[in-house]
């Protein structure tokens, strides 16, 4: 994962119910993890979506990337990193998902999400200045 300006961690159990007919944790799954670590990234910025929604800026993600080269199985303790890689114009979020046993990476990929004005619906070019204010003690 490249540099990042801050950075999150959480460990999961996978549960039986995101196993697939396969055995192993259906594909759409993955992002519920991922949600899980940018929750937990938001909070450490002190950003959660209780205080965007406060701040009037929606932040809709409008892209998801993820690789899957080894599968996830029930039980299994992963964690999750999630990484903030992008900020000013849109925030990129990479993740990491490895074998809390072994640190064997399994899964990554990345979601980008965009400031929305929540009171006129306007997309913003740049990341408003509350983002930049949560941010000030890791620059």
């Amino acid at each position: 994962m490249r540099e990042a300006l801050v950075t999150a961690e959480v460990e999961l159990e996978v549960p039986f119910q995101d196993i697939d007919a396969m055995q192993v944790v259906w594909h759409g799954n993955y992002f519920r993890y991922f949600e899980s670590a940018r929750a937990a990234l938001l909070r450490r910025i002190d950003y959660d979506y209780p205080q965007m929604l406060a701040s009037q800026y929606l932040w809709p993600i409008i892209e998801l990337h993820a690789r899957f080269p080894k599968p996830l199985r029930y039980a299994q303790r992963i964690r999750v990193q999630a990484a903030l890689l992008e900020w000013e114009n849109r925030l990129k979020i990479g993740y990491r998902v490895t074998d809390a046993a072994s640190g064997q990476r399994l899964s990554n990929g990345y979601t980008i999400q965009c400031a929305v004005d929540a009171r006129s619906g306007e997309l913003q070019l740049v990341s408003p200045a509350v983002l930049r204010e949560r941010l000030k003690e890791f620059l």
